[in-house]
């Protein structure tokens, strides 16, 4: 039985013996490698140094320095400020409980003293309104820092003055899709916001108009895929109320018409067409308008048909 202790000696994984060399080029020692340099045990010459550093910490800027995580529009200090964690360190150890004590008290103190005015309190309270709004509605990262930075502009043009907070962020969340192009109905955006569609459509009006926004208008074609997959209606309606709004777009569409009420339109006239079963309820209910819009619209449509 082996009389020394275990684990008397130990091995640094950082540490590598380069053995496929000739050693050291001055004295012909040993050279061990580790994640800073790679150094002679027996002279001290330096070989290599400032290694990669593989450990996946943030980047280098220009000048050298360590950097933090990237700035973003998403927070009101854009990601600057520290989070106290809950129960663990940064190995994953447990805390104590006279640990837990002590950071609850650090984060009371620092959740006080975190908004500097209250207009930076309710810019936090906005832009969680925009991350909020942007998750229900599943739009992606980009678009929410777009919609963030829009409502940092209102803030800054001094637009929430008079409006509400939470209309101003379904409006910023509303106009970064109108102004990339993605299709998002208003019914949508004002359901998942829960204010009132009068709140929302004043706020976009109120961007768009101080802010300038290079928003183009909606084009019925754009909302046809979305009705078409909730109706499931087949492909050969599909293809022929695709057909019905292309005409629309060219020749029929009146200044100001709905987009979404004209593409119900042209899908439930393509579907009776077709003789496929689909009432004006059911198309006027996923489009989010009346069965007097889509029958208004499918008469101008009708009256422009060879």
């Amino acid at each position: 039985m082996a009389s020394r202790e275990i684990y008397a000696n130990g091995f640094d994984e950082d540490v590598q013996t380069d053995d496929q060399t000739n050693g050291c080029p001055e004295c012909g020692g040993r050279v061990e490698t580790n994640t800073v340099e790679t150094v002679c045990e027996e002279c001290g010459l330096v070989l290599e140094e400032h290694a990669v550093d593989h450990s996946g910490e943030p980047v280098y800027d220009d000048e050298d320095e360590r950097t933090g995580a990237p700035l973003t529009a998403a927070h009101h200090d854009r990601g600057l400020s520290t989070t106290i964690g809950w129960k663990r360190d940064a190995n994953g150890n447990t805390l104590s409980a006279k640990k837990r004590r002590q950071l609850g008290r650090l984060r009371r103190e620092q959740k006080r003293g975190r908004f500097r005015s209250k207009q930076e309190r309710n810019l936090s309270h906005g832009l969680g309104e925009v991350q909020r709004i942007g998750s229900v509605l599943d739009v992606d990262n980009t678009l929410r820092e777009q919609a963030c930075q829009l409502f940092r502009s209102a803030q800054s043009e001094d637009l929430l003055v008079g409006r509400s907070i939470e209309a101003m962020a379904a409006a910023s969340v509303y106009a970064a899709c109108r102004c990339n192009g993605r299709t998002l109905p208003l019914a949508d955006v004002v359901e998942a916001a829960r204010v009132g569609e009068n709140r929302v459509t004043n706020a976009y009006a109120t961007l768009n108009e101080n802010l300038g926004l290079p928003a183009q208008p909606m084009q019925p074609h754009a909302y046809l895929p979305r009705l078409a997959s909730d109706l499931d209606v087949p492909q050969r309606v599909q293809r022929r109320a695709r057909a019905l709004t292309e005409h629309a777009e060219d020749e029929c569409i009146p200044q100001g018409a709905s987009p979404t009420g004209f593409a119900a339109a042209c899908l439930y006239h393509a579907a009776q067409e077709a003789e496929y079963r689909l009432t004006q309820t059911e198309v006027a209910d996923v489009a989010g308008v009346t069965t007097t819009t889509v029958r208004n619209h499918r008469e101008t449509l009708l009256e422009e048909l060879p």
